[in-house]
C-alpha cells in the first residue's frame, strides 16, 4: 500500500540540478565585441547575441540575491549553478581563458554561499588537452560537482571524436554531465515566431542526445552519468520510432549493442517542463530514480515547476527522490 500524497514533505529541503548566473565581467567583455558571440544595450535592457539569434536579459540574470530569493519562495536549499551561453567554446584561441575565468565565476559564488550554490564547470572544447586540464582544474581545485556540456560545441555535436575523452574522464571520477542547449543547429528553421527557445532547442538536445546513443558512447561509457534537462528534450517521445529503425529496420545500429531505449534509460532527465502529464511520462520512462527536479532559472520561475511536480501527488518517498534524494546522490553532495 502506497503512502498517502504529501506535496509539501520535501519543501524546504529541495536541490535544483539547473540554474544559471550571468558574469557581469563576462558580460562587458562581450560589450566590446561586435562579432558574434557579443552583447549590445537599447536603452536600458541588455541583449546576447550568438549567430543570429539574441535574447534579452534581464537584471536579476546577474543577480545572486535575486536567484536566493526565488530558491527561498520555492523552497529550494541548494542549486546547481552554472553559466548559460556562450559558452567558452566560441571564442577561439581566447577559449581558455574564457573557460577560466566563468568557472572561477561559478566558484566564488560557491564560496560565498556554500550551503546553497553548488558548481558546475563548463570547459574549453578546443583542443582535448585543454579540456582536461580545465576538467581537473574545476573539479580538483575548485571543488566543481559536475560539468555542463553544450548539445553543439560551436556546430560540431559532442559525440565527436575530439570529445570522447571527456567521458571516459568523467565515468573514471564520477562527475555528472549536464547536457545543454545551446544556438540550435536548425536555427534557420526555427528563426521564425521566435521558435528557437520554443523548438530549437529542444531539438538540439534530442539531436545531441541521439547521437550520443547511436555514436556508441553511452555502451562504451556504462557508468556514464549524464543528465539531459527538459525531459530529454523531444527524445523520450520519439524513442520508439527510433528503436523501430535500428532495431528492425537496421539503421543506424552499427555501434550498439542494445535498443536505443535502454541506454536512454540510464540518461537521468530533469523536470523542466511547463507540463505537467511530461514531467509524468519522464518519470514512468526512466524511473523515478532517475528524475531531477530543476528551474531553469532565471528563465524559469522555480515555483511553477515545483508546483508542477507536486501536482503529480507522488507519494513522500517518490517525491523525496525528484525533489532531493536523486540530486544528492548524483553530484555527491552528502547529507542534508
Amino acid at each position: 500500500m502506497t503512502a498517502a500524497p504529501t506535496p509539501s514533505a520535501t519543501r524546504g529541503s529541495r536541490i535544483d540540478s539547473q540554474s544559471h548566473l550571468f558574469s557581469e565581467e563576462f558580460l562587458k567583455l562581450l560589450e566590446k565585441r561586435k562579432t558574434s558571440p557579443y552583447v549590445y544595450r537599447e536603452g536600458d535592457e541588455r541583449y546576447v547575441v550568438v549567430g543570429d539569434w539574441r535574447r534579452r536579459l534581464m537584471p536579476k540574470h546577474t543577480d545572486p540575491a535575486a536567484k536566493i530569493a526565488g530558491m527561498d519562495k520555492a523552497g529550494i536549499e541548494m542549486t546547481a549553478l552554472s553559466i548559460n551561453d556562450p559558452g567558452p567554446e566560441l571564442f577561439g584561441k581566447d577559449s581558455t581563458a574564457m573557460a577560466v575565468m566563468l568557472n572561477d565565476f561559478i566558484a566564488d559564488n560557491v564560496r560565498q554561499r556554500p550551503k546553497r550554490f553548488f558548481g558546475l564547470a563548463t570547459l574549453p572544447f578546443h583542443s582535448p588537452d585543454a579540456m582536461l586540464k580545465e576538467f581537473d582544474r574545476a573539479v580538483g581545485k575548485l571543488g566543481m560537482k559536475g560539468i555542463l556540456l553544450y548539445s553543439n560545441l560551436d556546430g560540431k555535436f559532442p559525440d565527436e571524436p575530439q570529445y570522447r575523452p571527456l567521458y571516459a574522464e568523467a565515468e573514471k571520477r564520477g562527475i555528472p554531465i549536464l547536457l545543454h542547449p545551446a544556438l540550435p543547429m536548425t536555427y534557420a528553421a526555427v528563426a521564425g515566431y521566435q521558435m528557437a527557445s520554443m523548438l530549437g532547442l529542444m531539438f538540439d538536445t534530442t539531436i545531441a542526445l541521439c547521437r550520443l546513443i547511436l555514436s556508441g558512447v553511452l555502451d562504451k561509457h556504462p557508468n556514464l552519468k549524464l543528465v539531459c534537462p527538459h525531459v530529454g528534450g523531444a527524445l523520450p517521445f520519439l524513442i520508439g520510432r527510433v528503436d523501430h529503425q535500428t532495431m528492425v529496420l537496421k539503421r543506424g545500429a552499427g555501434n550498439i549493442r542494445m535498443a536505443p531505449s535502454d541506454y536512454l534509460k540510464r540518461v537521468y532527465l530533469d523536470t523542466v517542463s511547463p507540463i505537467p502529464m511530461a514531467i509524468r511520462y519522464g518519470i514512468d520512462f526512466v524511473g523515478v530514480d532517475r528524475m531531477l527536479y530543476s528551474s531553469d532559472h532565471p528563465w524559469v520561475d522555480p515555483s511553477l515547476i515545483a508546483g508542477h511536480v507536486e501536482s503529480l501527488k507522488l507519494n513522500a518517498a517518490d517525491e523525496a527522490k525528484v525533489f532531493t534524494t536523486n540530486a544528492r546522490k548524483l553530484f555527491n553532495l552528502g547529507q542534508a
